[in-house]
């Protein structure tokens, strides 16, 4: 039996009998909602057509507005195929009692809300305010952060979905402005026998920094990781092999490393502070002409010292010789791919939700899922999201088990 079975079993065996007996006559349809995301430079989509073609299946109806797919290649005529149904208007996808989406939430579109809404997006809670929540509270909703959803094994598989495209993408980007003759410095990313290879500096050890040493050890480099956190290096190098240099963050050695370094990455994020800047000014001063750097924490700041936000209309500038690349949000470079990754996520949860009998039963089920609810028709219920803001929390288990099924 596998460990989704074995969860929903040990889940069942918890509730009352006559409760269990009543979730299999159970069986809803929901509606929902895909609006197109207008975030500033969001370009994925919550939901692929294919996902929309099975949920359509199940039973259920998926409201699109049109042209939500558009920047991550999914045209109008697809969704329609997989049977969706199109709007023009937000207001209608609005008032679907199931908003998928990718961007949190803006003012505007929390105006647009109905009452009693279950809305599942991202929350990037540094950047919100207690506003955010008390709008989302003024129409009852109920939210879930899709950063905050963990599996049964501990994992954040929406983040790590997420962190594995950036962690690949980023090579990908070093690797485009390295080659460029006159900016870069017309190098190949890459091992060619009687060449020295490319030597890439890597500030970090999670998911981000494992999946960027996979590609760059791939495409032949000579890599070098830095981390103060022994555990996550050891476990960087048992996935990887011998072939790659770790390291704690010593500045000297870190100072040496980076000077000669072609490339580097800055990979460090913390999930409640800041990680500091560890990549000095000297530090890139001292770099080569036309070396790059590539700093993923900047939508905490940044680690390196040089590094100011970016767009990915206008995604790099130089400073003391240096290519820096520091846009936020880097999976929505690659829409498609990453919606896709989404889409895995959310389509056999969407359809589950529905076989259950509704969301309320569906998280009575399903611990994994109750770990995103930070909100539970209109109540924090985030215990650490309260007292960063100040708002009253209460517990979602206690509220969920005043409700009657």
């Amino acid at each position: 039996m596998n460990d989704k079975n074995l969860n929903m079993e040990f889940s069942g065996q918890m509730m009352p009998a006559e409760e269990r007996l009543e979730l299999k006559r159970k069986k809803s349809s929901i509606r929902f909602g895909v609006p197109k995301e207008i975030a500033f430079q969001e370009n994925r989509v919550s939901l692929a057509p294919e996902s929309v073609a099975l949920i359509v299946e199940n039973g259920h109806e998926v409201v699109v507005q049109r042209g939500a797919g558009k920047n991550a290649s999914f045209s109008d005529e697809e969704y329609a195929e997989a049977g969706a149904i199109l709007t023009d208007n937000a207001e209608e996808v609005y008032k679907c009692n199931f908003i998928l989406k990718v961007a949190p939430m803006l003012y505007s579109e929390i105006d647009m809300l109905q009452n009693r809404q279950i809305i599942v997006s991202a929350l990037n809670y540094p950047m919100q305010t207690e506003k955010y929540f008390a709008k989302l509270a003024q129409h009852k909703a109920t939210a879930v952060a899709y950063e905050f959803i963990k599996d049964n094994h501990g994992a954040y598989p929406v983040s790590r979905a997420m962190s594995e495209i950036t962690g690949y993408a980023a090579i990908q980007l070093a690797a485009e402005y390295l080659s460029k003759s006159g900016i870069g410095k017309g190098k190949l990313l890459g091992g060619v026998p009687g060449i020295t290879p490319v030597e890439v500096v890597i500030i970090g050890s999670g998911t981000v920094a494992t999946n960027a040493a996979r590609a760059a050890l791939a495409c032949g480099a000579v890599v070098k990781v830095f981390d103060n956190r022994i555990y996550k290096l050891r476990r960087l190098q048992n996935n990887l092999g011998n072939f790659i240099f770790t390291s704690i963050i010593q500045p000297k050695v870190l100072a040496k490393s980076i000077k000669n370094a072609d490339v580097v990455i800055g990979a460090l994020h913390s999930f409640y502070t800041r990680p500091g800047i560890i990549v000095t000014e000297d530090m890139v001063r001292s770099m080569k002409k036309g070396s790059v750097i590539v700093d993923i924490s900047i939508d905490q700041g940044g680690c390196v010292e040089t590094s100011a936000v970016t767009t990915h209309n206008d995604p790099i500038f130089v400073k003391h010789d240096v290519i820096h690349y520091c846009v936020p949000n880097i999976p929505s470079r690659v829409p498609q791919t990453a919606s896709y990754a989404l889409s895995n996520f959310f389509t056999p949860i969407m359809i589950e939700v529905g076989n259950s009998g509704g969301v309320e039963t569906f998280l009575k089920q399903q611990l994994s899922m109750r770990n995103g609810v930070y909100m539970y028709n209109g109540v924090l219920t985030n215990r650490m999201l309260g007292e960063q803001f100040g708002i009253t929390s209460r517990s979602l288990d206690l509220l969920l088990a005043g409700f009657n099924m």
